[in-house]
């Protein structure tokens, strides 16, 4: 009898050590070093595409008067006119460029299309939007130590003409008192973009459609109000 009660007691004691075992080990918290970044690493830079800001976020601008409708980034600034609506694209100032201008502008008018009478074409094609097809031209030329390229589209619907043109203009380097190694990274950055602003117009041209403007009520079958 003595024999038992001596093994149920130390039965006892062995669950008592293996349970302040376990409760010592799961109240452990363990700590590991944050492991250090090298920030001097000489990869650690902007990309030069990304020297445009565009938004991932979109808004329509849909213009009932004159049937047509576009999404465009809604980081842009919009500006209605008479016969269309402007859009100004931000420019990133902190980067090393010369770029002054970033505009599109898209009219509607009555008549026939044409593009204005230009020397240099640097290259002239066509852009299938859904059923309507669009003839384009681009610009390139320098004057006076600015830069200018215009990309421009038109539509011709019935007796109406859609014209779409993306205007931007860079500085001579003096302007900014750019010098050396300076210079030929504004020119890079320049050229990047140019070439970010082209893509997203062209998204802007193939985004478009056409919507029908309100239509009123026939006079004659609405009766008198009394």
């Amino acid at each position: 009898m003595k024999k038992t009660t001596l093994s149920i007691g130390a039965l006892i004691i062995i669950v008592i050590v293996i349970v302040f075992i376990w409760y010592k080990s799961s109240s452990t918290t363990t700590v590991v070093a944050p492991i250090p970044v090298d920030t001097s690493s000489p990869t650690a830079f902007v990309p030069v595409t990304a020297t445009t800001k565009v938004s991932d976020k979109l808004s329509v601008y849909q213009n009932a008067e004159l049937g047509f409708s576009v999404k465009y980034p809604t980081a842009w600034e919009k500006d209605d006119t008479d016969t269309g609506v402007t859009f100004i694209m931000p420019i990133d100032n902190n980067q090393v460029s010369t770029v002054a201008k970033l505009q599109i502008d898209l009219g509607v008018g009555a008549g026939k299309c044409a593009f204005p009478p230009v020397i240099t074409v640097k290259d002239r094609g066509t852009l299938t939007v859904g059923s309507n097809t669009l003839n384009t031209i681009s610009i390139s030329n320098t004057n006076q130590g600015r830069g200018y390229f215009d990309r421009m589209y038109s539509l011709q619907k019935g007796s109406v003409c859609y014209i779409f043109r993306l205007s931007t203009i860079t500085l001579a380097p003096e302007s900014k008192n750019l010098t050396g190694s300076n210079i030929i990274q504004a020119q890079n950055n320049n050229k990047a973009i140019i070439n970010t602003a082209d893509v997203a117009f062209t998204d802007l041209v193939k985004s478009f459609t056409f919507v029908a403007s309100a239509t009123g009520v026939d006079e004659s079958t609405v009766p008198p109000v009394k």
